[in-house]
């Protein structure tokens, strides 16, 4: 399957598994664009970028690799033309710190909130019911909730892990007849 998606400079990024083609959009609107019967709407979960150790910052808010990582990122999915309704975070510092800044890059129409339940070791379960591909979501939590929350949209259940999240980075996930599957991520390091 093949999706164009919006990117700046009024071109389009058409992306699948092989790779990137960048083509001339010529005079189509900017935003999430229609192929066949398809249009690229997502789910993108977000673990908080790298925070602060307690001892120094007792609510362990983003360390400067941390906002640099998200901040890196953000800016690539922003050049990639990722477009998202609303951000939801756990309301932990670092939490926050991470959404504001992907908002900073992302611009959001909904904005950015907190949501509880999806504080580390909480259940997936109620966030599997209520999540819509065409909801364009951000998520941005906690390990092992995030990591949990991908296996059990991907395989039905939250465990094995089926993708390592890191600090930072952004997983793609999407439907397609119905099942959940990884779209493409963005990571701040390989390894």
């Amino acid at each position: 399957m093949i999706i164009l998606l919006p990117y700046h400079n009024r071109r389009a990024c058409v992306q699948n598994f092989v790779g990137k083609v960048e083509i001339p959009l010529a005079s189509r609107p900017d935003g999430p664009i229609l192929i066949g019967k398809e249009i690229m709407m997502a789910l993108y979960i977000v673990q908080h970028g790298l925070s602060l150790p307690k001892e120094l910052d007792s609510e362990r808010g983003l360390s400067d690799n941390g906002r640099a990582d998200v901040t890196r990122i953000a800016d690539a999915a922003k050049g990639y033309g990722v477009t998202v309704s609303s951000i939801v975070h756990s309301g932990k510092k670092r939490a926050f710190q991470t959404a504001e800044i992907m908002a900073a890059y992302l611009n959001p129409p909904q904005g950015i909130h907190a949501s509880n339940g999806m504080d580390p070791q909480d259940d997936v379960d109620p966030w599997v019911k209520k999540l819509d591909s065409a909801a364009n979501q951000m998520l941005v939590g906690h390990l092992p909730f995030l990591e949990r929350l991908v296996s059990c949209l991907i395989i039905g259940k939250p465990e094995p892990m089926v993708f390592k999240l890191q600090n930072g980075g952004i997983v793609c996930l999407d439907t397609h007849s119905g099942s959940w599957a990884i779209r493409w991520v963005l990571m701040p390091h390989i390894g």
